[in-house]
């Protein structure tokens, strides 16, 4: 589990073919990896990998086609948000996350808010209708709370630490990003859809 509070930002050094998908060299920058073993997980980017190697300054991970099919692309150069898996004593500043990614949206808007900014996202229609006003969303693994939705799309506020802090700085219009909805909206669907089958 994550909280989508990125620990730091780190870059995809180098993206290998691999059984299945793709391995990935990812430089850590002020992660710090000294209490990270072989096979914990570590969010890229709100994709949650599996560490298969690891020194001081890097980690490696693979992923899988399937994972490849639902995320938005992977580029070597491209910086990354970072997150260690939650521990049972952290602290919960974002919201519970997964790091399973629902799907890629594509950035509608960027543009100032005062000493802000205002994202808005367009969300693949089929994950749309989970993502409520004043509910929580995950954007490149970056824990946010949605202002407003119109249709498939959706608006969030960066605040200045969200921007110095995270890769989303650099977000412009036809970025296609992560998204991972609520875990609570898919749970009451699936309430609902059980409720009605034995009605």
């Amino acid at each position: 589990m994550f909280t989508g509070i990125v620990a730091a930002t780190g870059r995809i050094e180098k993206i290998d073919p691999a059984p299945g998908g793709v391995r990935l060299r990812i430089a850590a920058g002020g992660l710090v990896l000294d209490d990270v073993a072989l096979g914990d997980s570590i969010a890229v980017d709100g994709v949650c990998l599996t560490v298969v190697s690891v020194d001081r300054t890097h980690f490696e991970a693979e992923v899988s086609q399937a994972t490849l099919g639902c995320i938005a692309e992977l580029a070597a150069g491209a910086a990354v948000n970072l997150e260690k898996a939650l521990r049972l004593a952290d602290r919960l500043g974002g919201h519970l996350m997964t790091g399973h990614v629902d799907g890629a949206g594509t950035v509608l808007h960027f543009e100032p808010a005062g000493d802000n900014r205002r994202l808005v996202i367009a969300a693949p229609h089929d994950i749309a209708r989970y993502i409520a006003r004043k509910g929580s969303v995950a954007v490149n693994g970056v824990s946010l709370t949605v202002n407003a939705v119109d249709g498939d799309a959706f608006e969030v506020n960066l605040i200045p630490h969200t921007l110095g802090a995270t890769t989303l700085q650099h977000l412009k219009p036809g970025v296609r990003v992560n998204l991972e909805v609520d875990l609570l909206a898919r749970y009451i669907e699936r309430l609902q859809e059980a409720g009605l089958a034995g009605s």
